[in-house]
């Protein structure tokens, strides 16, 4: 009775490891859908929601199953970034997750983690894959991020392996709130440096970066703001020599 319980238990926590994984896998086709659906109210340029659902549909069902079979057949058509995302990203974890239905998951926290840094190290190698330097041994742009993205994933794995291998810790309860402001203000930087500014920008972001933690002193993270931001609009503009606005465009204008 023991055993069966105990099987039971293991196997409700692989298919929740297994669905998990999954979502995992179409994160950035759903961060695209709901992005493209402000094309709508005319936030920003791109492809309306039909468009990205349809494309990223194909590429999944049969975009990327008909560019596998064209490798092995020795054709070297370009993919489109569709059909990359789904063959350099999306496969691979959900391959994961099929094999963790059936794996011992000895240490939870080691194994999600390792699966997790392997995500971000392959969508890193998905989306720097059309620099230059990114197949076989000619250097580039793409270099770096090659040499970088396949060691993370070699990283991961290993960590992943562990968490199959030797016992650990379970999966510990998750705060989103520090993760889920520091992306808000690196999506504000991305959105806003052009019409405010590296000033303002850098500033902002930093602040509702900082409201991800609720020990933050509010006096110190603005003086700590006003010296990043100081050290960015130094850096980024006259050392680096980066085209970057630095005040709002309705000042300047």
């Amino acid at each position: 009775m023991a055993e069966t319980m105990g099987h039971s238990a293991t196997a409700t926590r692989n298919t929740s490891v297994a669905i998990g994984f999954c979502l995992l896998a179409i994160v950035p086709q759903i961060f695209e859908f709901i992005w493209s659906i402000g094309t709508i109210f005319g936030w920003g340029a791109g492809r309306g929601p039909a468009t990205v659902l349809i494309s990223h549909a194909t590429a999944l069902v049969a975009g990327a199953p008909a560019a596998l079979i064209g490798a092995a057949g020795g054709e070297t058509k370009k993919a489109s970034s569709e059909v990359l995302l789904a063959l350099i990203y999306s496969y691979p974890i959900l391959a994961v997750a099929i094999v963790s239905l059936f794996m011992t998951i000895r240490s939870a926290q080691d194994y999600v983690g390792g699966v997790i840094l392997m995500a971000v190290a392959l969508f890193a190698l998905w989306a720097s894959s059309d620099l230059q330097g990114m197949r076989g041994f000619s250097f580039g742009a793409g270099t770096a991020p090659r040499m970088f993205g396949g060691l993370l994933v070699a990283l991961s794995a290993g960590i992943a392996l562990t968490g199959l291998l030797t016992d650990g810790p379970g999966m510990s309860h998750y705060s989103w709130r520090g993760p889920l402001f520091v992306m808000a203000g690196i999506v504000f930087f991305a959105l806003a440096i052009r019409p405010l500014g590296l000033v303002v920008t850098a500033f902002a972001s930093f602040m509702i970066a900082a409201t991800g933690s609720n020990e933050t002193r509010w006096l110190e993270a603005a003086v700590v703001g006003a010296c990043l931001t100081l050290g960015c609009a130094i850096l980024f503009p006259y050392v680096l020599g980066l085209p970057m606005p630095m005040f709002p465009r309705f000042l300047v204008q």
